[in-house]
């Protein structure tokens, strides 16, 4: 019960967040295809994410078994209190049957849709057009689409309109759009108790518009007529829900969309920012922790026995005691070594030569030696086999000192999934200085221009029976006069839209430069990072943790990392302020739309 309400809990999660991924980058762009395959996308992921789960074991020391001191007397039994059971409300039990309640309700009501389709379709006459299925009715109902079926009444539309509106449907059964229609169906009836649910479905349905719209438009000469046929359509509100019907509710946000100029490729990287929530949900959720107790150590690690092999390679070595070399090291303990490089003097002594060891994919260690014609001095690569089967390796000069010798990494590798190299340190390091955090670029915004929307001309309504030649005439005359008024209207929208282009242009400016400096601050703090813990091991090396010297390395790295604090604060306060000028200009953006709603 528990895992089921955790499933639900996890999956509406991720349903809102690819919702508000959706609602505050996507909405806006034409990327329409792009578009449905993330909102699909999201569907999948908050279904099949929630099952798929990391498990990381930690090893804990034993817990030793308590020791008693008393001794009990066994022919003694307190009396035992029997408490009766009291009853108690199972809260688990009743949200599942009313979660349950309202799933059946739902699937009820897809059942009764397919009902409602299948007597629409029932006994009707289908006319065959390429894969397409015509089916002409005689009901009042909008036209609409169901796979390869097209239906629509030819009695209440012209020839053009008809056509218009075949091109749209025909659209929406060739990319089987009414896939996506069930799909967000159904996941209505299995989240029906999370809103952002019905908001993500709705948002399906205006994708899908869009995409018909576009390329519906593609295949017609009359763009303007075209949209003149969504503002007759809206007249006829009775429509299949199970279907993809011609005429929706956003019949506004379609003509805006189809005159909308197309998106900047460079926008596409608005699909990749829910990649990091995705990972920080995997990260805070779906990794399980599993302690398990590690066996007693007898020795410590410094006491172990190990096994040591030294391949020892001396001026004299020749070619084929090289080749054999890298046959044993193979064999013994699957060790590549790679000999490039070799150069002798007239005596037959290697003077250069280079050797690169390297386990599986992984390169353990590159040394390069070159002796300027002289002879080189002795060295060996040493492999010690520990207790537990990891093997330390490492590449040393007799000396220890590498005199002409060049070494890639001189840390020390231990080839165990459980180890960790130290850093060597850097001599004469300086307590590192955290990099200051970027800040968002500020500025003001253009001012709104200033419409009345209340002037915006309201479209006439088109007759119910189109045979009716003095209503239809009538009808002409209106929308002939409404095509004008729109033509004076239309600089005020052209005004609006470029406006809201221009806020787009500068505030899409303003967060590349800042992910800009973002991406040079986090390498920064990498960097920053990397040097803190250099400068930890150089300290407490060079002069113990009771030094002097190392009290004050340390006070001053405490310094930096205060101001560290304080730069990390600021830019809090900065990005706050950024988001309450974002939330401004919504505000405004909405209050605009608002007017256009009204009018």
């Amino acid at each position: 019960m528990e895992a089921l309400i955790l499933f639900i809990a996890k999956s509406g999660g991720l349903l809102i967040l690819f919702y508000l991924a959706y609602y505050f980058l996507l909405r806006k762009e034409t990327f329409f295809t792009s578009n449905r395959w993330f909102l699909l996308a999201g569907l999948i992921t908050s279904v099949v994410l929630p099952f798929i789960v990391y498990t990381q074991i930690v090893w804990v020391d034993p817990t030793p078994a308590p020791v008693s001191d008393y001794n009990y007397d066994t022919t003694y039994f307190p009396q035992q209190t029997i408490q009766e059971e009291s009853f108690e409300i199972n809260w688990n039990y009743v949200s599942l049957g009313i979660y349950a309640l309202g799933l059946a309700a739902f699937l009820i009501k897809i059942g009764i849709d397919f009902y409602s389709l299948n007597s629409v379709l029932k006994g009707k006459e289908v006319q065959q057009q390429a894969d397409f299925k015509l089916i002409d009715i005689n009901e009042n109902i909008a036209p609409f689409s169901y796979f390869d079926y097209i239906v629509y009444n030819s009695s209440m539309f012209s020839e053009a309109e008809l056509e218009n509106i075949l091109e749209h449907e025909k659209v929406h059964s060739d990319q089987d759009h009414t896939v996506d229609v069930l799909i967000s169906r159904v996941f209505c009836a299995l989240f029906w108790f999370n809103p952002v649910m019905w908001l993500y479905k709705k948002a399906i349905l205006q994708n899908l518009e869009f995409i018909a719209d576009s390329e519906a438009t593609k295949k017609i000469s009359d763009k303007k007529a075209y949209q003149y046929t969504l503002l007759k359509i809206t007249t006829h509100e009775s429509c299949v829900a199970i279907t993809n019907h011609f005429y929706q509710s956003l019949i506004k946000k379609r003509i805006v969309m189809l005159n909308k100029n197309q998106s900047k490729k460079t926008n596409y990287w608005k699909y990749y920012a829910v990649i990091p929530a995705l990972v920080a949900f995997v990260l805070i959720f779906q990794i399980e922790t599993i302690a398990q107790e590690k066996k007693a150590i007898e020795k410590e690690i410094a006491e172990k026995e190990q096994s040591v092999d030294v391949y020892k390679i001396k001026k004299t070595t020749t070619d084929q005691e090289l080749k054999e070399m890298g046959e044993k090291l193979k064999q013994n303990h699957n060790v590549d070594v790679a000999v490039s490089n070799v150069k002798r003097n007239n005596k037959s002594e290697l003077t250069a030569i280079s050797v690169e060891v390297k386990r599986g994919n992984e390169q353990i260690q590159n040394i390069d030696i070159d002796g300027d014609g002289e002879a080189i001095k002795d060295f060996g690569i040493v492999v010690a086999t520990n207790d537990d089967g990891s093997k330390d390796i490492n590449v040393v000069t007799s000396d220890d000192e590498m005199n002409g010798v060049s070494v890639s990494n001189k840390q020390r590798i231990i080839l165990s999934d459980n180890s960790v190299a130290p850093v060597a340190p850097i001599a004469g390091m300086t307590p590192p200085t955290p990099p200051a955090p970027p800040v968002f670029p500020a500025g003001a915004l253009p001012p709104a221009p200033a419409i009345d929307m209340s002037k915006m001309p309201k479209p006439p309504v088109a007759p119910i029976n189109m045979k009716d030649k003095v209503a239809v005439t009538k009808f002409e005359k209106e929308m002939a006069e409404f095509e004008k008024k729109m033509e004076a209207f239309e600089p005020n929208l052209e005004a609006m839209e470029a406006y809201g282009e221009e806020i787009e242009k500068i505030m899409s400016q303003r967060e590349a430069i800042f992910e800009k400096e973002m991406e040079k601050y986090e390498i920064a703090m990498e960097q920053f990072n990397a040097n803190m813990e250099k400068f930890g091991q150089y300290s407490e090396k060079n002069y113990g943790p009771d030094s002097k010297q190392f009290e004050m390395d340390m006070r001053e790295l405490e310094k930096n990392m205060r101001q560290h604090e304080l730069d990390m604060k600021q830019h809090e306060k900065d990005m706050k302020q950024h988001e309450k000028d974002m939330k401004l200009n919504e505000r405004e953006l909405k209050r605009m739309e608002r007017e256009k709603r009204r009018s």
